[in-house]
């Protein structure tokens, strides 16, 4: 069988296939065989067996879900994917809906299981390569409310918990292995072991997904597609648009042309940076249009934090525009588009996506501009972008870079957004991010920044009465940014931080930080 095309149509030799059936956590199941060098693409739980079977895939994994596998217009499997002969890993819903077609029975637990439980391995267990190299106990994430009990002949347990006897099995006459608890998610201890266990060990997996092997394809098919054609990107300093602006240079050098629009909201120096690293590195034309005043002759006087974002982002496009007309004989738009962008679009796994959703700082470029978008990072997670970026050559602290707002400070300056308000800010959010760089906390944590508050409060500093600004300290820590946890900075960190806005930043006199996790919250504060 000829070798199956990715998104991005570059050819796999290699794929797991992940059935999504609504689980939360399919997003990691995908990005830990990514971990694992093996390509991966998640695709509707209502694939056919004939379509899969076009991917050529190597093991496929059944996620989990919100419904009951008994109830009405539950979502249900094509059972042809059983007969591919390629071995299956269930996890929660999958293992529940594989196991009640395979005769087992599936019901409501005596006991809902939610959150930590000790996962003991059984004799079978041990056996099986499922968990080679794992503990006898170890600490496995629950999230069900149904579970497998009565399983028949055909089945084998291998693992289980007090509440939870059927916690892992095996089929006998067929390469299913199923799963009630997330191996995905890092509350499960050894759960990167079994995930590696399943790709490598059952699925037979070479590991040949490397960043290497991703740069070296992706320059082939840039080239094939560009010709001698021109092409724009806009470069906004974030690692996706940097990462796909070095990828194309590479690919079609003096033939591209980047446009950093200087909207007056960007971090500390961060224009002076990004053109550093790339007018040094790379072989591109770099436009840098200053547009600040414009900017914020727009925004004077306005405090709602949508209309702040829709001045913005249309501004934005504006200039953007404006700069691109100028770039004679540009047939192509690059764009920094990544895997989650496409499926929170609606795009379907192989191909063109529905909506596309463009980055937040080229969105909705006029259609008269009749670019043809190249998006070769379109297959990637932001894990795999950064793998990129490294094998690229691009430096370290242009690659791990938190993430930034499409807005940027502008919605971190809470109220009407000034020039001196967002200096202040920039000065303020400066020192977060040097402070925790030099703790050595930059990469455990995973957004690290400062919010001006229109607050101002009562102060003392030397002699003399004060009536000044307020900053927040924001950081937080997560895995997808769908939820997130504050992070426990040291105590002596957040003093040294606050003493330094204190007293460096002019027209600042108190600090607080924020202990708030998403969900109630949101990570920015606007």
């Amino acid at each position: 069988m000829a070798n199956a095309r990715n998104a991005a149509g570059q050819t796999n030799d290699e794929t797991i296939l992940v059935l999504d059936f609504g689980s939360q956590y399919t997003q990691l199941l995908a990005q830990r065989a990514r971990e694992n060098q093996t390509y991966c693409e998640i695709v509707p739980c209502s694939i056919t067996a004939s379509e899969a079977a076009a991917y050529n895939p190597i093991g496929l994994i059944l996620s989990g879900g919100p419904s009951s596998v008994y109830d009405d217009g539950a979502p249900q499997i094509d059972p042809d994917l059983y007969k591919l002969g390629v071995p299956i890993l269930g996890v929660c819903y999958g293992m529940q809906l594989t196991c009640r077609l395979f005769g087992a029975t599936v019901e409501r637990a005596s006991a809902r299981e939610y959150g930590a439980a000790e996962i003991t391995v059984a004799d079978e267990g041990e056996k099986s390569p499922l968990f080679e190299g794992m503990s006898k106990r170890s600490q496995a994430w629950m999230s069900h409310g149904d579970q497998a009990t009565e399983l028949g002949d055909g089945f084998v347990v291998l693992a289980s918990t007090p509440t939870c006897p059927n916690a892992a099995v095996m089929h006998k006459s067929i390469p299913f292995y199923g799963v009630q608890f997330h191996p995905e998610v890092t509350h499960t201890t050894e759960g990167s072991r079994l995930l590696s266990n399943f790709i490598v060990k059952i699925c037979h997996s070479s590991q040949n997904w490397t960043a290497k092997n991703f740069v070296e394809s992706s320059i082939e098919k840039i080239r094939e597609t560009v010709g001698k054609e021109r092409v724009i990107c806009g470069l906004s300093g974030g690692v996706d648009s940097a990462v796909v602006a070095a990828l194309v240079s590479r690919a079609v050098g003096s033939q591209l042309t980047c446009i950093c629009v200087d909207n007056g909201m960007m971090r500390k120096n961060e224009i002076a940076n990004v053109a550093k690293v790339f007018r040094e590195n790379f072989d591109v034309n770099l436009v840098v249009a200053d547009a600040e005043e414009r900017f914020l002759t727009l925004l004077a006087g306005v405090d709602d934090p949508q209309e702040k974002r829709k001045i913005i982002g249309k501004t934005f496009v504006d200039v953007f525009s404006e700069e691109a007309k100028k770039i004679d004989g540009a047939k192509f738009l690059a764009q920094g588009t990544i895997y989650p962008d496409v499926i929170e679009s609606g795009g379907k796994s192989g191909g063109q996506a529905a909506t596309i959703k463009f980055h937040h700082n080229v969105g909705g470029l006029p259609e008269e501009l009749e670019f043809s978008l190249l998006e070769p990072l379109r297959e990637l997670f932001k894990g795999d972008v950064r793998r990129v970026g490294l094998e690229l050559g691009l430096p370290e602290e242009l690659v791990w870079r938190h993430p930034f707002p499409g807005p940027g400070l502008a919605v971190r300056c809470l109220g009407a957004v000034t020039k001196e308000a967002l200096d202040c800010l920039r000065e303020a959010d400066a020192i977060v991010v040097d402070e925790i760089v030099a703790a050595g906390l930059y990469r455990e944590t995973s957004q690290a920044f400062a919010v001006l508050l229109p607050v101002r409060s009562v102060g003392v500093m030397g002699d003399a009465r004060t009536y000044e600004n307020t900053v927040v300290v924001r950081s937080v820590s997560t895995i997808d940014f769908m939820t997130a946890e504050w992070s426990r900075l040291p105590y002596d960190v957040l003093a040294r931080i606050s003493s330094r806005i204190v007293n460096e930043v002019s027209g600042v006199n108190r600090v607080v930080y924020d202990i708030s996790s998403k969900p109630p919250a949101t990570i920015e504060w606007e």
